[in-house]
């Protein structure tokens, strides 16, 4: 049984099919399979009177943040992880061909908090058209969002990509037919900053808080989780360790969580105060 756990990525291929040249990676259908669930799940609050709005706005908010998501993660790998890259090779922010190589590479890199800016934005810029409070709609949409993401992790780990660090403990894996054991930080981060994050999320998405106190806990306890796994999942290459023995992906979560905490705080201090 362990042997056949350690050889588990093995037995995936990481491209669900192809086209000719062109292929479709798990990735990408674990993406849409996410934002599918999330939608289904918005659904499903819809019909049993939990949120008070129509099937439209959902339909808007799920297309909107699939876009937003899509578009801001992809820029804030760009910005946040490899600047010095694509300054010199701006064609690749976009284009899934390498003229270079004269063929397919796909489009890799994607980064979290990038696609949660791009959400953000996405969002405002519905509910600023439809005259609804900012926050009130961030509300509705964070306790389905760990469920969903916790697919777009099971997509790295079936893409055998952010991979863990080296580790002797019978839970690693082989990856990328490596003669060394790693962590498989991908189904961590699915089940702590996906299924767990998703289980508390939704136990408390019918309690009553003040408005965007729901947002802010989600983007606290998910940075909290991804700061710990973090110490687990193997730094990117052309990164390595930023301050000290963080990575990136730290730092980024302790900004996140200085600013969730710092809201939270603020909206208690100012209880009585109407926020868009």
């Amino acid at each position: 049984m362990q042997e056949f756990w350690q050889h588990l990525p093995e037995y995936f291929d990481p491209i669900a099919f192809s086209i000719g040249e062109f292929s479709v990676f798990w990735y990408s259908l674990m993406w849409l399979t996410a934002f599918a669930v999330c939608y289904g799940m918005l659904v499903y609050r819809m019909r049993n009177k939990e949120i008070a709005y129509d099937r439209e706005l959902i339909q808007d908010v799920i297309t909107n943040a699939l876009f937003g998501a899509l578009v801001g993660g992809r820029l804030g790998y760009v910005f946040f992880y490899d600047l010095s890259y694509y300054v010199t090779n701006p064609l690749s922010i976009i284009s899934p061909y390498d003229f270079n190589l004269g063929e397919w590479v796909g489009i890799y890199g994607m980064s979290y908090h990038g696609g949660v800016i791009g959400v953000a934005i996405a969002i405002f810029l519905i509910a600023h058209k439809k005259n609804i409070r900012v926050l009130k709609l961030y509300d509705l949409i964070v306790p389905v969002v760990p469920f969903g993401y916790m697919f777009g992790r099971i997509g790295n780990f079936l893409n055998q990509e952010l991979v863990g660090r080296i580790t002797t403990s019978p839970v690693g894996m082989y990856f990328n037919e490596e003669s060394v054991l790693r962590h498989p930080s991908q189904l961590y981060e699915a089940f702590f900053e996906g299924l767990v994050l998703f289980g508390i999320m939704w136990q408390l998405r019918n309690k009553e808080f003040s408005t965007g106190t729901l947002s802010a806990l989600y983007l606290m306890l998910y940075s909290f989780f991804r700061f710990v796994i973090e110490f687990y999942r193997a730094p990117d290459e052309h990164l390595g360790l930023i301050v000290g023995n963080l990575t990136m992906g730290q730092l980024l979560s302790i900004g996140a969580i200085i600013l969730s905490t710092g809201f939270l705080i603020y909206r208690r201090m100012h209880r009585d105060q109407k926020f868009s």
